[in-house]
């Protein structure tokens, strides 16, 4: 497996503006991270949902990644109503906040994130959302609980609670998984099939050789380039299909 590699695209890239802000939510103010390019307009524009260490540099990387593809990507940090992820020291210190997050609390930020980005002056009004790991269960209950999105993107999540509640996704849905990875693989054939029985549309696909948390470059055990790299063009394509003007 290729060496990790930290940063793809630079958090000064000249093409792109990219600044923490602060959008008005449900318990307070939430903070996000907010990448797109400089002189865009129109733009599609994206939400992503972290892994379950917070709003880390990989996940505002993934926000520039996105952005040098053309969407203004908004990056939200999920542990703003208990002071935001710099505040945690540690990984394991992150992990911990994470789990004490509650579901309710998840989904009122994310709707306020949703408000926020239709409101800028740079959107076309379109919303998609992706997440990985944690945030890619996250994204998919999201889909469940807002009519405003035009596109959803799981990478290895697990699946809503009811699975049943897929049937309220009012839009096309996109999944990306590692063939190895034991406790996500089974829930995928019962998504499928109950994205199938409601009628949904959906493209799902498995890597195999790929684990957890593939997409992850800094983490030389998961990350794996070629999965990684057909589940971003996917992903992209995916987005530019369902976001544009």
């Amino acid at each position: 497996m290729a060496e990790a590699i930290p940063v793809i695209v630079a958090a000064n890239d000249p093409g792109l503006t990219s600044e923490m802000v602060q959008f008005p939510g449900k318990a307070g103010s939430v903070n996000a991270y907010l990448s797109r390019p400089k002189n865009g307009s129109k733009l599609g524009t994206v939400i992503v949902i972290h892994e379950n260490r917070g709003l880390v540099d990989h996940i505002k990387d993934v926000a520039r990644r996105f952005a040098k593809d053309g969407f203004a990507t908004l990056a939200v940090d999920l542990l703003s109503r208990s002071g935001g992820t710099d505040q945690y020291k540690t990984a394991e210190e992150g992990v911990a906040a994470i789990g004490k997050l509650t579901k309710d609390g998840v989904e009122e930020d994310l709707h306020a994130a949703v408000a926020f980005l239709k409101k800028q002056s740079f959107s076309n009004g379109k919303v998609g959302v992706v997440g990985y790991c944690w945030g890619g269960g996250q994204s998919l209950n999201f889909a469940t609980k807002c009519r405003d999105l035009n596109a959803a993107v799981v990478y290895y999540g697990r699946n809503p609670d009811p699975l049943d509640a897929v049937q309220n996704i009012p839009c096309p849905v996109l999944g990306n998984y590692g063939q190895e990875d034991p406790n996500i693989m089974p829930g995928v054939e019962p998504l499928k099939a109950a994205l199938t029985k409601h009628g949904k549309s959906f493209d799902i696909k498995v890597y195999p050789g790929a684990k957890h948390a593939f997409n992850n470059n800094t983490n030389a055990d998961r990350y794996h380039p070629e999965a990684a790299k057909d589940a971003w063009g996917r992903t992209v394509n995916f987005f530019r299909t369902n976001l544009a003007s």
